[in-house]
């Protein structure tokens, strides 16, 4: 696989159900028979509270079963999909089950498959959701021990060669190795669930939310090849496509400017759209930009936004390679195309506790250098960039192998997030980032003589 050097967010769908488990309806004629037990339950439950669209049947779902995860983390992709039609349920066990969906909106099908813990809650402990490539099918995702072992063996090698701590990666290899020898795997006989639990059991010793094992279907290419031109292409269109991930861009009243984005996508294909976002709102008095629904992307588009923001040239961040021992640093240009926002004017940034990876260390290198007031929630805690490589023909693992280190604080946001200035719920960002705008732009009348204000 090529070498990803931007910080990575994981593209595979994974969600999990809250929602009070019930009986499954009476099935009409035609319509797929779920099975009536925990884990048939959790899918039908999801089923309904997804294709609702409604976010309190969502929140609801959530809240009975997982509190950490909430309607906003779905609702944009509950759109893009328009829902999911039920094709069929591959295998079905109390506690697990594979199924087949279709998305209403287009002709994707994906393999999903739900685990739920035993008892009266019947929590779900992993739920996965991977996309069918064309010409794929269910039996693309069938694995057996001696697949499960060599995958195991093959991400713990990249691990131990890269891994941005060598310390944790010895300690994790341990741990998975430990649980493959007490059978904790034996079951998973689908390659998606399989890449799920090794990320979690991963994380559970790392607590890198960067760190994933990802599951194709299809063959992954030999790397670390370039891609071909066609796929740099399609990636191209997409982006266009996506407008980057620059979602709104407007005036608000006070001459406010509002900017809002959702990923720090490749300079080189979108830094015209940066470009001319950045010059539609250069002439206002005070900018907020919405970072709560960004999830990271490439380092040079954090670097690129940033030289709008400061008119000298300026230290932001640092990326040190544990492989190679080197160190590479950020800076702000001196010159962008059109015009950069005067360093008089204030800037506010807007979090949750989804800005992740590359919208952090924005929002951290800002904060740091005092060039904006951050209003939300605590972001997510995610500093190691990552590298994509690839452990076998279906199976690829995100190597987190370099570590961020802001020239001020001489640390990072890993495993913390960051702290906002003002911290507010994050459906109440935006509209307490305008009052402080409006209170930093209205003029104070000087106090009378004898000290009274007029």
């Amino acid at each position: 696989m090529t070498r990803r050097t931007g910080y990575f967010v994981a593209a595979l769908a994974m969600f999990a159900p809250a929602l009070a488990a019930q009986a499954p309806s009476a099935t009409q004629a035609g319509q797929v028979v779920v099975p009536d037990n925990p884990a048939g339950r959790a899918l039908t439950s999801w089923l309904d509270a997804f294709n609702s669209g409604d976010a309190a049947k969502l929140n609801a779902y959530y809240q009975r079963y997982e509190p950490a995860k909430s309607a906003d983390d779905v609702m944009g992709f509950r759109d893009a999909t328009g829902g999911f039609e039920l094709l069929s349920v591959e295998k079905s066990q109390p506690l697990h089950v594979e199924f087949l969906v279709k998305e209403k909106k287009g002709d994707t099908r994906a393999f999903g498959a739900f685990d739920v813990s035993p008892g009266e809650s019947g929590a779900v402990k992993h739920f996965t959701l991977v996309a069918i490539a064309p010409g794929a099918s269910v039996a693309d995702f069938k694995i057996d021990g001696a697949e499960r072992t060599r995958v195991i063996d093959g991400a713990i090698a990249k691990l131990t060669e890269s891994y941005v701590f060598p310390e944790t990666a010895k300690k994790m290899g341990d741990s998975v190795r430990a649980r493959l020898k007490r059978g904790e795997y034996d079951a998973v006989t689908n390659g998606a669930t399989f890449a799920g639990m090794l990320t979690e059991d991963f994380q559970d010793v790392s607590r890198d939310k960067h760190l994933r094992v990802n599951f194709s279907p299809a063959r992954l290419p030999d790397g670390p090849a370039a891609p071909p031109p066609d796929a740099v292409a399609r990636n191209r269109r997409r982006m266009e496509q996506m407008n980057c991930g620059f979602v709104k861009v407007e005036q608000l009243p006070g001459n406010v400017g509002y900017l809002k984005f959702n990923m720090f996508a490749d300079p080189e294909v979108c830094g015209p759209t940066a470009t001319a976002a950045m010059n539609f709102i250069a002439n206002s008095d005070a900018l907020i930009i919405d970072l709560r629904d960004n999830g990271g992307g490439a380092p040079k588009m954090v670097a690129f936004v940033c030289s709008y923001l400061f008119s000298q040239r300026t230290h932001l961040n640092d990326l040190w390679t544990r492989r190679t021992n080197s160190t590479e640093e950020f800076w702000t240009s001196p010159d962008v195309p059109g015009k950069k926002l005067p360093d008089d004017k204030p800037v506010f940034v807007l979090t949750s506790r989804r800005t992740f990876s590359g919208a952090e260390e924005f929002t951290y290198n800002l904060k740091n250098l005092k060039r904006a007031t951050i209003v939300g929630e605590t972001t997510g805690g995610g500093a190691h960039p990552v590298s994509g490589q690839r452990i076998d023909e279906h199976f690829i693992i995100g190597v987190p192998f370099a570590r961020a280190i802001n020239p001020i604080t001489k640390t990072n946001w890993e495993g913390t997030g960051i702290e906002p200035d003002v911290k507010v719920p994050a459906a109440e960002a935006l509209s307490t980032a305008q009052k402080l705008a409006a209170e930093r732009l209205t003029p104070r009348t000087p106090p009378t003589p004898d000290g009274r204000a007029p």
